[in-house]
């Protein structure tokens, strides 16, 4: 059989991904410091972009009389991330837009000129916070304060770089001291200088050794009997202390079990991570997207763009893409860059007016939940709010990610209000939210002599009317964080 070639013709649907939906899909997933980077970085790398400044009463002033920044109506033209109007269809080619009209903010040819300090005896770093500092640095300006010689100095400005978040040395001293190039007797001897700082407890290579260092600096006036059972348990005894056998220990140091009780008390009030009192704690502040307020007896949502860059056209590339006396590659580069900018603005516009919505449509879904609380959250799916805002799921699944809402109660990820259903006898299907917070009261009103176990604590949710397993009620104990009855009892007892 010969080899030939053909022409065929054939039709076929497929969905092509354009860049304009692949950037538009990009910026819908995006949290909110991931949008104000794409703002910052696309003014950057796009020449037709700019930032929208706040103009003096003396600016607009002038620009009133001279007449610019009006359209063709004589209306200020609309300037932000929102230039698009959300119900203008897209146009089609540039020519068959008024670019006049709509982008007439002309800029001055002056460079703007930064803001200067009128009291020079104020400079601006005198109401700058000083930067927190970090474990490292604070540990080593407590080195700077003993006398030590500068082999000691260098052991332990080494130990305390190895050190991690929690203050504890995971690294051995054998290894450090083939590092180091010295002795593992120096290297024993830096790390009780290091031990030796505050807080008690740092630089300890074990749990048990931080708990050990953290007693032994406390002073023995104010109970030196029990301050030594302490010691005891924690050195002899930690194997037992950690799996809560009461009674091995009870046996084991032939002590009362108000003895044990204040043993424990002292020790629950010890650090098991000493590091975190020094240095910036690793925590992330949440700007929330959208915030929910009560206006006239209903619920609103408000989109909060308050620190968003605010992002326009030039007005003097669109004044020169206007002109015939441009080149052609200049002019093909600046419709280039023009469709481009134009994208951006629009996927932004979109991205606003679809969180918005799917906001909207989650409040009135979960009304009850500003009303009453967690015990107000009913069953929600995506499928639900993509039939009320008609869209996709996996739109809303996008919308819904690294969001959160501002709510009277508190700030919440907007994935906080979808959740599974448990079936209920008389109020029909109920969120699993609720459901764990019945278990959580039921376990807090608990007898403590007498804990409730997983298969009761079933039974009176049935009898609440709420079809619940005990393995559904052991599921959600352990993601509340509840120890089991066993564990319950043993601490209580």
């Amino acid at each position: 059989m010969g080899l030939e070639q053909r022409l065929q013709l054939r039709l076929a649907q497929k969905l092509v991904m354009t860049p304009t939906l692949q950037q538009a899909i990009k910026l819908l997933q995006v949290s909110r410091l991931e949008l104000e980077q794409a703002l910052t970085q696309e003014v950057q790398t796009n020449p037709l972009l700019e930032l929208v400044e706040e103009q003096s009463a003396e600016q607009e002033l002038v620009a009133a009389q001279t007449g610019e920044g009006k359209g063709a109506d004589g209306e200020v033209g609309s300037e932000g991330v929102g230039a698009v109007e959300e119900g203008e269809p897209a146009p089609e080619s540039y020519r068959e837009m008024e670019l006049e009209a709509l982008f007439a903010n002309y800029l001055q040819d002056s460079p703007s000129v930064a803001a200067t300090w009128e009291d020079e005896e104020e400079a601006p770093l005198a109401n700058t916070p000083a930067p927190e500092q970090s474990l490292f640095a604070a540990l080593t300006a407590q080195l700077g304060l003993l006398e030590l010689d500068e082999q000691r100095r260098r052991v332990c400005e080494f130990i305390v770089g190895n050190l991690d978040s929690d203050g504890y040395l995971r690294t051995g001293e054998a290894e450090l001291a083939e590092q180091l190039g010295v002795s593992a007797e120096e290297v024993g001897a830096a790390l009780a200088t290091v031990q030796a700082l505050d807080p008690p407890g740092i630089a300890a290579r074990s749990l048990q050794e931080c708990f050990t260092l953290q007693l032994e600096r406390i002073p023995t006036a104010d109970s030196p009997q029990l301050l030594d059972l302490a010691k005891r348990i924690v050195k002899e005894g930690f194997d037992d202390l950690l799996h809560q056998r009461w009674p091995r220990l009870l046996k084991r140091f032939d002590i009362t079990s108000d003895e044990l009780r204040a043993v424990l008390d002292l020790i629950r009030r010890l650090d098991p991570r000493p590091g975190n009192q020094l240095g910036p704690m690793d925590t992330t502040t949440v700007v929330p997207d959208l915030e929910v307020r009560k206006v006239d007896g209903e619920w609103r949502v408000i989109l909060n763009d308050d620190g968003l860059p605010r992002l326009r056209l030039s007005p003097r590339y669109v004044k020169l893409l206007q002109e015939r006396s441009v080149d052609g590659p200049t002019a093909s580069y600046l419709r280039e860059r023009m469709r481009a900018a134009l994208w951006f603005l629009r996927s932004v516009e979109q991205r606003q007016s679809t969180i918005l919505k799917v906001a909207e449509a989650l409040v009135r879904r979960q009304q009850q939940f500003f009303e009453v609380g967690v015990a107000g959250l009913r069953p929600l799916v995506l499928r639900d709010i993509a039939d009320d805002v008609g869209i996709h799921e996996s739109t809303v699944s996008r919308v819904v990610a690294n969001k959160f809402i501002a709510t009277p109660r508190g700030v919440y990820p907007l994935k906080f209000f979808f959740h599974s259903s448990i079936s209920h006898a008389l109020e029909g299907d109920i969120s699993s939210v609720a459901v764990k917070e019945r278990i959580r009261e039921l376990i807090q009103t608990e007898d403590p002599e007498h804990p409730l176990s997983d298969a009761r604590v079933a039974r009176q949710l049935n009898r609440q009317g709420i079809r619940i397993a005990r393995r559904t009620v052991a599921k959600y104990r352990e993601e509340l964080g509840i120890p089991s009855s066993e564990q319950r009892g043993r601490l209580l007892k």
